[in-house]
């Protein structure tokens, strides 16, 4: 049978129930009519009938609109588990309920979303690992390129220094005002070189997660990153099931993106990361003791969450900020755990 079929069947049946409730009203009022007859006038008969047929069909209708409120019941405790990033959810029911039709086409619906998201969090794992071997590469590269300007720059400056240095007690004793000008240089040179050290280390990025998990690189990298800019930080991980490469990786770069926010902006002095899992969905949330900012000013172009918003989005996935001035702000990433399967197309 046709899923039009059934709709029309669904729909048939509510009309029958309809129909039942106006020829059981109007079996009720000839009744009434027949026995009430040769008691009283036509008149006062006429409003008994009308009077209790309001009553019945009242109530009967009442029994069909209680059948309707469960229906709708079912579609919103549905609702709300789609809703809540329970993809799996489906609409339970009998067969020969009269809304049979209806809940068949909400559940393929509902089928078809979770394929979708599963394929497209596939994709976007797969994409995210292909990136990340984009980045090391590009890595590799930039290692060599700073091993060649290290040579050219910082380490002949050394060298310069070093041969100045060595020189300068001989030179001070046959030329002193050279000897002087000689340790200006020097100051200059040292100065210079650590100059480019500086921008040499500032541009250096390096791989937190490689060789680790997720767990064991933020429990090295948190508590110092924290302790680097006065933070009093707390982690809580309590994340059981194994996540896949790409969504550690995701999560660590989001992380890593929400404590730089915190460290330029939020101006606190402690905050507690903790990452957790449902059943459906894993769960990160940053929270800090700052000075916040009003909601409404926040855009989507502010304070990372751009950023942090296309890395959740590669995994399905979304990012959400609350924050009120002066009482501090909290980032909350949400990923579902959909299961790969083939799209219906």
């Amino acid at each position: 049978m046709s899923k039009h079929s059934k709709l029309f069947i669904g729909n048939m049946g509510l009309n029958i129930h309809s129909i039942m409730v106006g020829m059981l009203t109007a079996v009720f009022a000839v009744i009434v009519f027949v026995v009430l007859q040769p008691l009283v006038n036509w008149l006062t008969l006429v409003i008994i009938v009308l009077f209790l047929s309001i009553i019945v069909s009242a109530m009967l209708a009442k029994l069909l609109v209680r059948n309707e409120r469960a229906a709708l019941e079912k579609l919103e405790h549905t609702i709300k588990n789609a809703y809540n990033g329970d993809y799996s959810t489906r609409v339970q029911y009998d067969e020969n309920d009269p809304y049979e039709a209806w809940y068949r086409q909400f559940n393929d619906f509902l089928e078809q979303t979770e394929q979708k998201l599963a394929y497209i969090q596939v994709l976007g794992e797969a994409k995210v690992l292909q990136e990340a071997a984009s980045v090391e590469a590009a890595v590799f590269e930039e290692r060599k390129r700073l091993a060649r300007d290290l040579h050219d720059s910082v380490s002949q400056q050394l060298f310069a220094i070093h041969m100045s240095a060595s020189s300068l007690q001989k030179l001070k004793d046959i030329n002193p005002e050279h000897a002087d000008e000689v340790m200006k240089q020097l100051v200059t040179m040292s100065s210079n070189a650590q100059q480019q050290m500086r921008k040499f280390i500032a541009h250096l990025r390096p791989m937190e997660l490689e060789n680790r998990s997720l767990s064991e690189a933020l429990h090295y990298w948190y508590p110092d990153y924290c302790r680097q800019n006065n933070i009093q930080g707390r982690l809580d991980y309590r994340i059981q099931s194994e996540l896949t490469d790409a969504k550690e990786h995701q999560l660590f770069l989001i992380i890593q993106e929400a404590m730089a926010n915190v460290v330029k902006h939020a101006q606190c002095k402690s905050c507690q990361l903790t990452l957790y899992e449902t059943e459906h969905r894993v769960i990160v949330t940053l929270e800090d003791d700052g000075i916040g900012f009003k909601q409404e000013a926040l855009t989507r172009k502010s304070y990372g969450l751009s950023t942090m918003q296309e890395r959740a989005q590669k995994l399905s996935g979304d990012t959400d900020i609350i924050s009120k001035e002066g009482r501090g702000t909290i980032v909350k990433v949400t990923i579902p755990k959909l299961i790969e399967k083939e799209p219906k197309l």
